[in-house]
């Protein structure tokens, strides 16, 4: 009889452990937390987020997009998706809605700052955004999803306080897939001597003085399990680049 019950014991201490690693490795599994919603905001998200979108942020992903706490991981979440849906039946749909992190932010232990546009996607109709919105914070799970841009390529925005050639700064835009941009370098194409670049902040990447010559801005994408890969573009940004302008890379990752 005790034999049986120490056995009962192990078992049943197998499962839980079992269980619990698979909840701490599980991509599609969904996390439980909560949301609100930029109160005063327009019904897209913000031109001032802390990931340096500018006035793209406000309007990629059509709107649908978000502030986080943690998931900003002090600028590494940028650009990155969730699928969030909301806990109460009575207003809220199965599928939720799929958002971009484009800012940094919380409030009263949420994980997420939604979009009012993006909050209201949540419910099942319009008379459920309504009272959805009215509420302000609900409960919600979410888990990360890949990012698509159809027709998009992965593009490069040069940052308007850039100076060629003492400085430069860019910002990444449309990042496909679910792996994290964690280092960039910049070479010279000509002779590929290259440097590996400083996080200015969010999806703003630096470098004081950049090479001369057309530059070539290489990604490192990594995920959660170890796994990376640099992502060479087609494209190179010429030597004449300038504040403000934008360039295609010709290269998108879908992992």
């Amino acid at each position: 009889m005790t034999f049986l019950r120490s056995f009962s014991i192990l078992l049943v201490t197998y499962l839980f452990m079992h269980k619990l690693g698979n909840a701490d490795t599980c991509q599609d599994c969904f996390v439980h937390s909560r949301a609100a919603h930029y109160p005063n905001s327009d019904e897209k998200g913000t031109e001032t987020g802390q990931c340096g979108y500018g006035t793209f942020g406000a309007t990629i992903n059509g709107g649908d997009v978000s502030a986080a706490s943690d998931l900003h991981r002090a600028g590494v979440g940028c650009g990155a998706c969730y699928q969030v849906r909301c806990t109460n039946s009575n207003y809220c749909s199965d599928k939720g809605v799929t958002v971009v992190i484009t800012d940094s932010g919380s409030s009263h232990n949420t994980d997420f700052i939604l979009s009012r546009r993006a909050f209201s996607r949540m419910a099942q109709n319009t008379d459920a955004a309504t009272s959805l919105l009215a509420l302000g914070i609900v409960d919600i799970e979410y888990r990360r999803v890949p990012c698509s841009y159809p027709n998009k390529n992965i593009t490069f925005k040069i940052d308007e306080n850039s100076n060629n050639p003492h400085y430069l700064a860019f910002v990444i835009w449309y990042q496909q897939g679910r792996k994290d941009i964690t280092a960039v370098q910049l070479c010279e194409t000509q002779n590929f001597e290259c440097k590996l670049l400083d996080r200015m902040y969010g999806a703003v990447w630096t470098a004081t003085p950049p090479p001369s010559g057309s530059l070539s801005i290489r990604m490192l994408f990594s995920d959660d399990n170890g796994d990376e890969t640099w992502v060479v573009p087609v494209n190179s940004i010429p030597q004449n680049w300038k504040p403000g302008d934008t360039y295609d890379s010709g290269v998108q990752v879908n992992a």
